[in-house]
């Protein structure tokens, strides 16, 4: 590699810029800057070519156009290894440009503004500083950039041994184009969701997500894995929580986080939630937080050993001490009391994730991943918002607490993996059965693992009941209402079943599989 002899540096992160720059003066290397960055390097008194002087023309249009000039570019994409480049920077007065340090205007920052107008989400859109990047970042053979203040180190490191190794320079280039793509596709979803009539599925769909940690394995020891975050976030989510205390997450702790955060989020009453594998093991609102926990434990106590929960309400002292009798993973909730942070914290192991306030604004979309492509959907954000408005398909119609159980057991059945069934009692469910192949095995396990009397309780089920035997199940353990999607060719079959049996039932005609 040749000696680094003229960097060029405009950046919107100002963090270490100036001790790198002062760093690489030292060696004897030129800047070229402009705007903002050029003034804080003078002020640090380092002495700062401007671009404009370089090129010979001025900044022009409040800067929209500075560094889009051939000898910026010609300085960048310059072969340095063949006689004619060389040449024609030559006869055009053209200097190499060995080092680029740019990042870009902070468009994401921007938009996340909530007063965010859409002229201002323009004007961050940078033109020069990706050209910039992809110029020398192409040339990485001959030229060295640095997109990343984290980088800044690596680099001198190396200039002080003589040069920047080919290698770091392929990594660093591979970098660029990383940050390039990611930008474009923010610039690109941003743009989209301000069509009035845009196409939700686009005929090319890019996703940008931004890698957060490594994780120590993935869904299984020899698996391995890593956490991304989706740079743009609409409400608190695990993707956006902050993590307190304790391990780190692992792939299963963010799965489980977010199947009980998803949850609780249904919730305008003081609820908490607990998830083992990706299912709810308890679900319960109550008057206080501490109630509601003890509620959702003792629904599947076994289950609930070593769980996930989520609450939607700060956790205080008497939920914490709860909490910390036993053996827990995972807390995600909106915040903590200091009390409760001194009793938990004493866990050191216990992973405490925090979200701030619990909104839920809607939107968004959800993925999942099968060999050689992805599905794409939105996310199931369907609501029953007046359960009595709902059909009543029964010879009687729900009690007033039958109408509390029914909509309680419609919230918590929606997450449970299909096929799914759920009893609950008033804001208690007492018995979920999850992820079977026929629906009436899911009944009759939601049976055996309720640890309550099931007499007089609401069984919600998230596809309509292929045959009856679902609801004769439910029967003999002395179900008394139903809630379902209905559209079967044996509706009329299944109805009569719940007359039969003396039940209430409500067609939603909402589905809610979840696999």
């Amino acid at each position: 590699m040749a000696s680094i002899r003229r960097a060029l540096i405009s950046v919107s992160d100002k963090t270490g810029v100036t001790e790198f720059a002062r760093a690489v003066a030292a060696m004897g290397v030129e800047i070229l800057s402009t705007g903002g960055t050029a003034r804080i390097l003078r002020d640090a008194g380092l002495t700062v070519r401007d671009v404009s002087d370089y090129t010979g023309f001025p900044e022009i249009m409040e800067g929209r156009v500075k560094t889009l000039h051939p000898k910026v570019h010609g300085g960048l994409l310059g072969r340095r290894d063949v006689p004619a480049h060389l040449a024609a920077m030559d006869q055009h007065g053209i200097q190499p440009i060995d080092l680029v340090v740019v990042n870009l205007y902070p468009f994401e920052a921007t938009i996340a503004k909530p007063d965010c107008s859409e002229e201002d989400a323009i004007e961050n859109i940078d033109i020069g500083g990706p050209t910039m990047l992809r110029s020398a970042a192409k040339n990485h053979a001959d030229v060295t950039v640095i997109v990343d203040p984290a980088d800044y180190r690596t680099v001198l490191d190396e200039l002080r041994q003589g040069s920047v190794s080919r290698a770091i320079n392929a990594r660093l280039a591979r970098k660029v184009f990383e940050h390039t793509a990611h930008y474009d596709a923010v610039i690109s979803a941003y743009l989209a969701a301000r069509e009035p009539d845009g196409e939700k599925f686009p005929k090319v769909l890019s996703l940008t997500y931004d890698k957060v940690q490594a994780l120590r394995y993935g869904e299984n020891p020899h698996q391995q894995g890593a956490f991304y975050r989706d740079p743009i976030q609409t409400e608190p989510c695990v993707g956006s929580a902050r993590q307190l205390h304790g391990k780190e997450m692992s792939f299963n702790n963010f799965l489980d986080a977010n199947s009980a955060l998803e949850l609780v989020k249904e919730f305008d009453d003081t609820s908490a939630v607990i998830v083992k594998h990706n299912n709810p093991c308890g679900v319960a609102s109550s008057d206080s937080l501490v109630e509601a926990y003890r509620k959702a434990r003792d629904t599947d106590p076994v289950s609930a050993f070593g769980g996930v929960l989520a609450f939607n309400r700060t956790v205080d002292l008497e939920t914490a001490k709860e909490i910390a009798s036993t053996f827990v993973e995972v807390v995600i909730a909106p915040g903590y009391s200091e009390d409760a942070m001194h009793t938990l914290t004493e866990k050191k192991n216990l992973r405490l994730l925090e979200t701030g306030p619990l909104t839920r604004t809607g939107g968004g979309m959800d993925l999942k991943r099968v060999v050689g492509g992805i599905i794409y959907q939105d996310r199931d954000l369907g609501r029953v918002p007046d359960i009595r408005a709902l059909e009543v398909v029964s010879n009687r119609a729900p009690t007033e607490e039958e109408y509390e159980s029914l909509a309680f057991a419609w919230k918590v059945c929606k997450h449970v993996k299909s096929n799914a069934i759920v009893y609950a009692r008033g804001a208690h469910a007492v018995g979920v059965g999850a992820g079977q192949m026929s629906r009436v095995d899911s009944a009759k396990i939601a049976v055996i693992k309720a640890n309550f009397p099931l007499a007089g309780t609401a069984m919600a089920s998230d596809a309509f009941f292929p045959f009856r035997d679902g609801i004769d199940a439910a029967a003999e353990v002395g179900v008394s209402a139903v809630i379902q999607p209905g559209g079967s060719v044996r509706d009329e079959e299944v109805i009569q079943a719940a007359n039969e049996h003396g039940m209430a039932m409500l067609f939603t005609g909402m589905r809610h599989f979840r696999h």
